[in-house]
């Protein structure tokens, strides 16, 4: 990004793409400050005390852009002039963030691209998550990637790029970003999560799978309780453990625990993932897990065909999709979730 800014051939769009928590969005905003940065006055003018001291500009090869710097602290505070945030918004007559990004979320977006930087640069737009956006809005999003206004950039942040429209992957330039390394997730573990101890730190790297994002969301909402929870209910089958269930369900199904839940969700995909694996035997010596996971996950993939696992998964993914859209009842989305693997397995 950096080359491609200093040798002025900057993309008008880039698709920034990999698993969620690992930092696109982090380094979509450190992009924005340090164009926005560069593109900034140098301060030289005498004040009421004498002469203000200049403004150093980033230079080469680093895109940092100190917090002390004017240009951060305005992103920061979400007041730089050229630079616009999407994101979802809350819906007026639920009060709830919408699970999508809406129309009128990006309405402004061309409008706001072709006008003249304020500060004589870039005009800069970030989009977290794109996969959010719904038809209408990704639409009106590609409109403005068929016809690029000048010295505008868009940024696009991808958990899961194959949801976004092939005409908006193939205008934007993509930069694929890979999972931070395990040692890298206990390390950022413990600075952000000090009271933790070393053996749930390791546990907690483990399940994030190189997400940062996940392991600190996972530490928060008690990840590993719930870990050891969804992991007896896996060992319990083809018996399910109807009443542990059941009070798993209620837990997570409550109002106020939405990371709980999808951290659930989450392990449970995680796994399903392991099982398909498995069942087509692409990955019988590795399923990437060990210890505990690793042996219910063989255990419970030979329970059934790879043909009946795809269904299983398919099934799963359309409910899970439809509980964010249509706003189901979590609870009773989790034990159908469930029941559906037992059906699977007793199969």
């Amino acid at each position: 990004m950096l080359e491609a800014y200093r040798g002025g051939r900057l993309a008008h769009a880039w698709l920034l793409t990999g698993p969620a928590g690992i930092g696109k969005a982090t380094l979509a905003f450190r992009f924005a400050r340090y164009i926005l940065a560069d593109a900034a006055p140098t301060v030289t003018d005498d004040g009421l005390f004498g002469p203000a001291p200049s403004i150093a500009r980033p230079s080469p090869p680093s895109l940092h852009v100190g917090p002390e710097h004017p240009v951060f602290q305005r992103v920061a505070a979400s007041g730089h002039a050229d630079l616009r945030t999407v994101e979802r918004t809350v819906n007026e007559k639920t009060e709830k963030l919408r699970s999508e990004i809406v129309v009128d979320d990006v309405r402004e977006v061309g409008g706001f691209l072709s006008l003249t930087a304020a500060e004589g640069g870039w005009r800069i737009v970030i989009i977290d998550v794109a996969d959010e956006m719904n038809r209408t809005a990704a639409n009106a999003v590609l409109k403005v990637l068929e016809e690029p206004p000048t010295r505008a950039i868009l940024l696009l942040v991808s958990h899961n790029p194959g949801r976004l429209l092939p005409t908006i992957r193939s205008r934007c330039r993509r930069l694929p970003l890979q999972p931070l390394p395990t040692e890298t997730v206990m390390a950022l573990l413990q600075d952000y999560r000090p009271d933790l101890e070393e053996a749930a730190i390791a546990d907690l790297a483990r399940l994030a799978d190189g997400s940062i994002g996940r392991a600190l969301t996972l530490a928060q909402e008690g990840g590993l309780d719930v870990f050891d929870k969804l992991a007896h209910l896996f060992e319990s089958l083809p018996e399910l453990d109807i009443p542990a269930l059941s009070k798993l369900a209620e837990r997570i199904g409550k109002t106020d625990a939405d990371a709980s839940y999808q951290a659930a969700v989450d392990l449970v995909l995680r796994w399903l993932n392991r099982v398909l694996g498995e069942a087509a035997e692409a990955t019988r010596e590795n399923t990437g897990l060990s210890g505990r996971e690793a042996q219910f996950v063989r255990r419970i993939a030979g329970f059934a065909r790879l043909d009946r696992w795809l269904e299983v998964w398919d099934k799963i993914a359309t409910l899970l999709r439809r509980t964010e859209s249509s706003n189901l009842d979590r609870k009773q989305v989790f034990l159908n979730v469930f029941l559906t693997i037992e059906t699977a397995v007793r199969r």
